[in-house]
């Protein structure tokens, strides 16, 4: 099973524009995504896709790959679609570009998952800490059934807690998919759906249209960088860690 991981990343992010290029010590957010993601050692190959001759100029300069879009996408998972449309590969694997700690351990069981011939879809969720915020809108929640499969992704804090007496354990959605290429092409020719458009959340086309997104839980750290003060929270961590080494 041939497996490739393609890290989106755009320039113009609505939150907070060019925070790819934003520096976290001395390596720019995405430099430290595409070097955390060759040292994992799980992919044939390692490529950035992305709108911006800026980023492609970083991903050069540390000796990476990147690919540039020759259209404007209306997701991740379209730029990814375009990259690896007559690549020959089996399973790819979307790292976000603004993630620059998810680390090893996820992502092997994340490629795991796809030893099940019915899983097409996976991504990767985390219970919420003391550091979370479920009623962050830009903290994605997920609810699964008995079988792992989500059941439901929200920006809304999911499930809503009826009953006091009952404890409630959110789960964060960590930005990191993968498909097998056949269903991520597929993804790209179905119309955007009404849940999608309402939550802003791409994974909700699948659900709509009967595709399941096996989840895989994680206890490892992660921070996703969508604000200028997410930036900050990554960069005390990495002081941190340095400290801790």
């Amino acid at each position: 099973m041939k497996k490739i991981a393609v890290i989106p990343a755009r320039y113009a992010a609505t939150r907070f524009p060019g925070k790819l290029l934003q520096k976290i010590g001395d390596s720019t957010i995405i430099a430290l995504v595409y070097n955390n993601v060759v040292r994992m050692d799980l992919f044939d190959s390692v490529v950035v896709a992305t709108d911006s001759d800026q980023i492609i100029q970083e991903i050069e300069s540390i000796g990476g790959l990147a690919v540039k879009s020759k259209q404007e996408h209306q997701s991740g998972s379209d730029r990814i679609a375009e990259a690896i449309r007559d690549m020959s590969v089996d399973v790819v694997v979307n790292v976000q570009g603004d993630e620059p700690f998810v680390s090893k351990e996820p992502i092997a069981k994340l490629l795991e998952c796809f030893d099940d011939p019915t899983v097409h879809v996976a991504s990767i969720m985390k219970r919420f800490g003391v550091e979370d915020d479920p009623m962050n809108p830009n903290q994605v929640k997920v609810v699964c059934d008995q079988k792992s499969n989500a059941l439901y992704f929200s920006r809304a804090p999911i499930p809503f807690s009826r009953d006091k007496s009952t404890p409630v354990a959110y789960h964060k959605h960590i930005g990191v998919y993968a498909f097998r290429k056949d269903t991520l092409l597929q993804f790209t020719k179905w119309p955007i759906g009404n849940l999608e458009k309402i939550e802003s959340l791409e994974q909700l086309r699948y659900l709509e249209n009967g595709v399941a997104i096996r989840m895989v839980e994680t206890s490892e750290f992660a921070i996703g960088i969508d604000t200028p003060e997410d930036l900050e929270r990554a960069r005390i961590f990495r002081e941190t860690m340095l400290k801790q080494s």
